[in-house]
């Protein structure tokens, strides 16, 4: 049997998490580690159909999956049940594969379990199995210092023993982060109180728990990016920001086919010119809001980028203004799904219109590129305060008393970004801080080096200094 440690990662399956553990298991397999990365059944097939024909001769990450027992449910109606059962049916099946792994004579064992803190089941399992574990939280560093400190908001009579405001005061941890709205924390679900119970209880409190019974507790942010945050919750490792591998031309993960068109389209386009949209995996949006975001761009003159998902419109597709693809030909692409990454290092990038999604800032940070706000739930609100707030690299859009976003504000908004040229160098420094942090010497580097020595210590020797 071979000696090298054997990591084993599992993310919460959603688009939004499997993607930043897919690169760290890269980040780990790079430094020689053998590392498998478990994925639901329906999610590994939507990865692999959407995976690059030569992908398999690229990577060295072993991929599997396990039931999530979704296919029982037949009441659509009721999504949230879906988590309900996941949390029931993947624990012993992924425990069946640990054990599975641990008695093959072909395989390294298993020596430490990484799993987001939302799959917090799977650092059950590890725990139970006397393996070594990594807990991963998918917010940044200033979600997480509230959700840590849940126990003292309750105490405090701050939110009560479901989560629920008290008060309609802000809820503040510092003076140097930004406060959180009471109607805005990582687990509200406004007007739907039994599903914020839910979201509360599995999300958050269960988080806390995982975090304690594991030996290392990282996260995609960097400690320049969060520094005040980062002194709320000492312990965590900041190594991030995540990128995908640059020896791979197609980095795997992606739920869709990914239009690589669209690159080529931007190479034609001015340098700083180009308007990007997009709202990540799983915002949705009402066809009147689409309309006005499709009016308002076609107002500009500006060339755009809008990525369109199949099911943005409330789950079904969108329907373009009579007459809009054929007006805004000459200066607009949308595509259905895309690299991300890709589009936002590109040099005809002017900004970035965006649900605030972590992944989405860290996204846009470590490329410079300056924001337009347009949260949709969880995290997205306070992501926003710090991206225009704190950070000062963004505006925020703000809906009318109708609740939507209208036209004219979303021209008067791109328009006020695109010729602020303080946000625009704060950002390009933003970028600088963020590249230094995972090269020879930064924050985010020493921390991933610090976790990654552990790992082979572990594997080798009971005690590690």
């Amino acid at each position: 049997m071979a000696g090298k440690p054997h990591v084993l990662v599992i993310p919460y399956p959603a688009q939004g998490h499997v993607m930043p553990l897919m690169k760290l298991a890269y980040k780990i397999a790079e430094n020689g580690y053998k590392v498998t990365f478990v994925n639901t059944d329906v999610i590994q097939a939507k990865i692999m159909s959407a995976m690059h024909e030569n992908f398999k001769e690229q990577t060295h990450i072993n991929f599997v999956s396990i039931p999530d027992g979704l296919e029982s449910n037949n009441d659509k109606k009721d999504p949230f049940k879906d988590l309900k059962i996941l949390c029931q049916v993947m624990p012993s099946h992924l425990q069946n594969l640990i054990e599975k792994i641990n008695q093959s004579e072909d395989e390294e064992q298993i020596t430490c379990v990484i799993a987001e803190t939302t799959a917090w089941w799977a650092l059950e399992v590890a725990q139970k199995l006397g393996i070594r574990r990594a807990a991963f939280s998918p917010p940044g560093l200033g979600n997480m210092a509230l959700v840590l400190h849940i126990p003292k908001l309750i105490e405090a009579g701050v939110i009560d023993a479901n989560g629920m405001p008290i008060t309609n005061e802000l809820i503040s941890l510092s003076r140097d982060i930004p406060a959180w709205n009471p109607k805005e924390l990582l687990w509200s679900c406004p007007g739907q109180p039994e599903l914020q119970k839910f979201m509360f209880e599995n999300f958050c409190s269960k988080a806390i728990q995982a975090i304690k019974i594991s030996n290392w507790h990282i996260t995609n942010s960097f400690y320049e990016l969060e520094q005040s945050a980062n002194h709320l919750v000492p312990s965590i490792l900041p190594i991030g920001p995540l990128t995908s591998t640059t020896h791979l031309s197609h980095f795997p993960g992606s739920f869709r086919p990914e239009d690589s068109t669209c690159l080529s389209w931007l190479d034609k386009q001015p340098e700083g010119s180009v308007i990007y949209i997009s709202f990540g995996s799983t915002t949705v949006i009402t066809q009147k809001q689409f309309e006005e975001l499709a009016s308002g761009l076609e107002q500009l003159i500006q060339p755009f980028l809008w990525i369109v998902r199949s099911d943005l419109i409330n789950g079904s597709f969108a329907e373009f203004p009579n007459g809009f693809k054929e007006r805004v030909a000459n200066r607009g692409k949308i595509v259905e799904w895309a690299s991300q990454e890709k589009i936002l290092s590109h040099p005809s990038i002017a900004c970035f219109l965006s649900h605030c999604g972590w992944n989405s800032v860290m996204e846009g940070i470590s490329n410079g590129i300056p924001f337009l706000c347009w949260p949709y739930f969880a995290d997205q609100f306070y992501n926003q305060r710090y991206t225009c707030e704190t950070w000062k690299v963004g505006l925020r859009l703000n809906p009318d008393e109708k609740g939507i976003i209208t036209r004219q504000e979303i021209e008067t908004k791109i328009k006020l970004l695109i010729s602020d040229n303080v946000i625009k160098e704060t950002a390009a420094k933003m970028k600088e801080i963020a590249r230094k942090s995972i090269t020879a010497g930064g924050s985010s580097l020493r921390n991933f080096k610090v976790f990654i020595e552990q790992l082979k210590c572990y594997k080798f020797s009971s005690k590690c200094n």
